[in-house]
């Protein structure tokens, strides 16, 4: 049997919703709640490899922390992964994890279908 892990932030319409069509194919994800349990940077560099991306693609860009702390597309991945972990509101979400091993953003909800 599969397991599932939700980052997940109870007050995005997305991450509600993405949770919510996981619950209707009948998963009951581990619900992480990624803005009080913060996933540390070597989690986050795990998470990079399972989604396959680089992690400015998966850092929120429109946040005003972003901006804050000076960050842009040239800001290198360790920088943007150490910062992710410090203020987790700049990890997009939500993030659906399978097995340790796959990982899909919940944007929309049904790309999580990718990996079901």
């Amino acid at each position: 049997m599969s397991e599932y892990i939700i980052y997940h932030n109870p007050r995005c319409r997305k991450s509600r919703e993405t949770l919510a069509l996981l619950q209707e194919k009948g998963i009951e994800p581990v619900v992480r709640l990624y803005l009080e349990d913060v996933p540390k940077v070597d989690e986050l560099e795990k998470i990079a490899v399972m989604l396959g991306m680089k992690p400015i693609e998966f850092t929120r860009r429109g946040e005003t922390v972003f901006k804050e702390l000076g960050l842009s597309k040239e800001t290198s991945d360790e920088e943007l992964l150490a910062c992710m972990a410090a203020h987790p509101i700049l990890m997009e979400r939500p993030i659906v994890v399978k097995d340790l091993k796959k990982a899909v953003i919940g944007r929309p909800p049904e790309n999580v279908l990718k990996i079901l």
